[in-house]
């Protein structure tokens, strides 16, 4: 590849599909975005039409070469992409047999609820670095296999195949040829030893997946196979040169390669990850994974996963009648604090580290003098809670003091949620200058396969701690208090429906 070339990075995320065109030093040349749906059918589901996912990925695509003329200067293609979420289809004529599950979706919580209760969540735990929780795809791929008609007989033939959306768009691009997924994927399903690097025959027995159905795995920087003729615009033979998954493409383009600093992704929700060193297991809700992986092996993480994040500010920007989540922002800033006044945004359940797919929103410390701006307050500073949680979790959990937290995604650049940030970790968090920093890790990932290495994505603004340690302290008891009731009151009123 010469100094010239530049890399496709393709995110395909949970609300949108990016393409960027990246030169050699990291510049984003050029970029398009086309959104995506999600439906929801049922309460606690969550899904997207994957057909329709593929062909955003091919408009994107269309798109960001139709506006740089670079069609033949494309080297290589690098995908991130949202995670967790699985798409099952017809090994031979490549048609979807359902929807694509997404990683918010909770519909196979019986299901994981049943294993717990049967004493598996030790073993899975040991196996994968996963708590048993509806949030990851084992459970998702068998209640397809189980509710579509004629599913299960055609993957026990070997019929069908499944893969994280990485695979999907992989198997698309190829034309059908490649059936892989990379290591950081892998690791999210629930069905990958992660100390073995193999798909595991008991967890495959347990969650009732045949494995002929799964991706061959190979490295995150891999040659993954080349673009197929008439794909896409394209030229035939392009090579896919990494796939990577979001959260962990953030990471490795925040530039952390050693223990110590902290990636928060602020989204529809926030992964947190922290590199280890070496496999560690948690004793507090968070999830042991691989960051990536390359010829020299898998680098491990710790990560902890929040269902709601930025989506809790969009939420509560409807409830108030606002526009969107800028105006909500906006109407936070006009107070100082929220005057009492906690969300838990358990709008899907909560994730790390309390790992509860029962519990729903509350909102409590309502008063008379409780005001619009209260609420909008109240909804940031969830955020903020949320993430503290994951931190001191995983600050536990690593054995040893966490520097520093580095953010990204879109309500990272609401400085509000930034320094009330900084204040309740009590550590320094620096935001990111360029918003598409898991597109620039995948490209980074992409060039490095050929021997050449991009800085870190550089900061944008820096927010050191402000509140004094008693006044950090009370917030966090409110937070506490307020948990502990969401939880209470989802252990008496279960839900129904979708669980």
């Amino acid at each position: 590849m010469t100094a010239s070339g530049f890399v496709l990075a393709v995110d395909q995320g949970t609300t949108n599909t990016k393409a960027l065109l990246v030169n050699a030093n990291g510049e984003i040349v050029d970029q398009a975005s086309v959104p995506n749906m999600v439906s929801y059918p049922q309460s606690g589901w969550a899904e997207q039409s994957a057909t329709a996912l593929m062909e955003g990925v091919l408009k994107a695509i269309e798109d960001v070469l139709s506006k740089s003329g670079s069609r033949q200067e494309v080297a290589a293609v690098a995908i991130s992409n949202q995670r967790e979420s699985i798409v099952v289809w017809d090994a031979e004529t490549g048609v979807p047999v359902g929807p694509c599950i997404t990683w918010q979706c909770r519909r196979s919580a019986p299901k994981c609820e049943a294993l717990h209760a049967a004493g598996f969540s030790h073993m899975v735990e040991q196996k994968t670095g996963l708590t048993l929780d509806p949030l990851f795809p084992a459970a998702k791929i068998a209640w397809l296999l189980d509710n579509v008609e004629g599913a299960r007989a055609r993957a026990e033939n070997g019929k069908l195949r499944a893969g994280t959306v990485d695979t999907w768009l992989l198997w698309n691009l190829t034309g059908g040829t490649v059936h892989c997924t990379d290591h950081s994927n892998a690791s999210r399903t629930q069905l990958f030893d992660t100390a073995a690097l193999r798909w595991d025959e008991e967890l495959s027995r347990l969650f009732s997946v045949p494995l002929s159905m799964m991706p061959e795995v190979r490295p995150s920087n891999s040659l993954f196979g080349c673009v197929a003729a008439g794909v896409s615009a394209l030229p035939a033979g392009t090579p896919i040169h990494a796939m990577i998954g979001d959260s962990h493409a953030a990471l490795y383009g925040h530039g952390v390669r050693t223990t110590g600093a902290v990636k928060a992704t602020y989204g529809t929700g926030s992964s947190l990850m922290a590199l280890t060193g070496a496999r560690v297991l948690s004793s507090r809700g968070i999830s042991s994974t691989i960051a990536w992986s390359t010829a020299d092996g898998p680098v491990y993480a710790l990560e902890g996963n929040i269902s709601v994040s930025g989506q809790s500010a969009a939420f509560m920007a409807e409830l108030l009648g606002l526009k969107d989540a800028a105006q909500l922002s906006d109407l936070a800033s006009s107070v100082p604090d929220s005057n009492g006044v906690v969300f838990v945004p358990a709008l899907v359940g909560l994730g790390a580290p309390h790992w509860r797919a029962d519990a729903r929103g509350t909102l409590t410390g309502l008063s008379l003098g409780t005001k619009p701006a209260h609420l909008a307050r109240a909804a940031i500073e969830a955020i903020a809670f949320q993430v503290t949680d994951v931190f001191a979790a995983m600050e536990h959990d690593s054995g040893a003091s966490l520097s520093d937290l580095r953010a990204d995604g879109g309500a990272s650049r609401n400085s509000v949620l930034m320094q009330f940030q900084a204040d309740m970790i009590g550590r320094p968090v620096a935001t990111s200058a360029a918003a598409e920093v898991s597109a620039l890790g995948a490209a980074a990932l992409a060039f490095s396969g050929f021997g050449q290495f991009l800085e870190a994505v550089p900061f944008a603004s820096r927010f050191a701690p402000q509140m004094s340690d008693t006044a950090r302290a009370a917030n966090l008891l409110r937070w506490q208090h307020a948990i502990a009731q969401t939880l209470t009151g989802s252990a008496k009123h279960p839900t129904t429906g979708g669980f």
